[in-house]
């Protein structure tokens, strides 16, 4: 099997620009939030078990998962945070195994990586068992504070909220097998990517791909 890394960090520490570099390289990115979202899409059993949970009111229009008021009802209450939890986090996990295995049968990757924003809040190497590093993208909160308020054009006090939200940046460090420290230039990161890409080969006994 090859070697599977989870990679996770604060909102707005830049774990989409650590992953395209890693994508450029040619190792297969497999994403918790595209798998959420599909988790829960029209007609399917998540979707079904939301509406179950939670009633025909968090439905759109359009029979689809109305996520703006899902992320109200979640964010104002945490027991429902954790029967949506309950429902998505295990369809997500299957799904972004069956993937990791897929590519592993390919032959056309020395390891793959797993995007998860929540991987701490969603248990770590504990729930996802078949996780074998944990790469924590990591910066001054200072510096996420000012990146969200830029991309998102919010005020300072909602940024800090958004951070409030997540697990703290010593609770991810804790957890975390490596570390990129995103607060420098791209041409610093990237050369943060490509140290871990030839280590992360080499787990896997390998020549990295170019």
């Amino acid at each position: 099997m090859i070697p599977i890394i989870a990679v996770t960090g604060g909102v707005a520490s830049g774990k989409s620009e650590v992953t395209r570099r890693f994508e450029h390289r040619g190792v297969p990115v497999f994403d918790a939030d595209i798998a959420a979202r599909e988790a829960v899409a029209p007609g399917s059993p998540g979707l079904a078990a939301v509406i179950e949970t939670f009633g025909t009111t968090m439905l759109s229009a359009d029979g689809s998962l109305d996520r703006r008021r899902m992320r109200e009802r979640v964010f104002s209450d945490p027991s429902a945070r954790s029967q949506l939890e309950a429902i998505i986090h295990p369809r997500v996990r299957e799904r972004l195994h069956a993937q990791v295995l897929a590519a592993d049968r390919s032959g056309a990757a020395n390891y793959a990586l797993l995007a998860i924003p929540l991987l701490t809040e969603s248990g770590g190497k504990a729930a996802w068992p078949f996780i074998d590093r944990i790469l924590v993208v990591d910066t001054q909160e200072a510096l996420q504070i000012a990146r969200l308020t830029a991309r998102d054009g919010i005020d300072a006090n909602l940024a800090r909220s958004m951070l409030a939200a997540q697990s703290g940046r010593a609770a991810r460090l804790a957890i975390a097998d490596d570390v990129i420290v995103n607060d420098g230039d791209l041409a610093g990161l990237d050369d943060q990517v490509e140290t871990l890409h030839r280590r992360y080969s080499a787990l896997s006994g390998r020549t990295p791909h170019d």
